[in-house]
């Protein structure tokens, strides 16, 4: 249980029975996430608007490296909720648990054997732990391992977004655990709230 009232599906209307009604279109109901919102239903709307433009951007950042990024985030900030849905992402990527295990362990200190993908551990360490200490040269570093401006501007798009939800998630008592179903189909498709 979330530590704020939330507004149930059958009882929302307006924007947020729209926004509810889109993201049940591939969940079979609204998040948990979203339904954290519903007191305002404009930012419902928002964050849901924001999820699908920052999972949408067209550089050629993979999508391991996207998830990878995102997981370490929510693992350095505590978010268990979040944490979980993108483990099964990785896991639907190909990842094994056994590979999984040491970032669990400790985010800041493991290693993929990709440089590529280590650099996007950095990064989102960095950025999560220490935002004012990103400097010039830590972009030049994202550059000397493949990544042009519009990865490092998705890269960095996407641990900002999980900064956000997950400060969002901890601040209001969202704990619990994702299944796989809905870690894997939370982002609706070809359509808008």
């Amino acid at each position: 249980m979330v530590w704020i009232r939330t507004v149930p599906w059958d009882e929302s209307d307006g924007v947020l029975r729209a926004a509810y009604d889109w993201q049940a279109s591939r969940l079979g109901e609204p998040a948990e996430f979203t339904m954290l919102g519903s007191l305002y239903p404009e930012v419902v709307e928002e964050r849901l608007r924001l999820y699908r433009v920052v999972e949408g951007c067209p550089s050629d950042l993979t999508a391991e490296e996207r998830v990878l990024a995102a997981f370490v985030t929510s693992l350095l900030n505590g978010t268990a909720h979040c944490a979980s849905g993108l483990r099964h992402r990785l896991l639907a990527l190909g990842w094994t648990s056994d590979e999984i295990a040491p970032i669990e362990a400790g985010p800041a200190e493991a290693r993929t054997g990709s440089s590529r993908l280590d650099a996007v551990v950095a990064h989102a360490v960095q950025l999560t732990t220490d935002p004012a200490g990103v400097s010039a040269a830590d972009i030049d570093g994202l550059r000397s391992v493949g990544l042009g401006d519009l990865e490092v501007l998705d890269l960095n798009n996407v641990v900002a977004y999980y900064n956000y939800i997950n400060r969002v998630a901890n601040g209001l008592g969202l704990t619990t655990t994702l299944n796989p179903h809905d870690a894997l189909h939370a982002l609706p498709g070809d359509t808008t709230p």
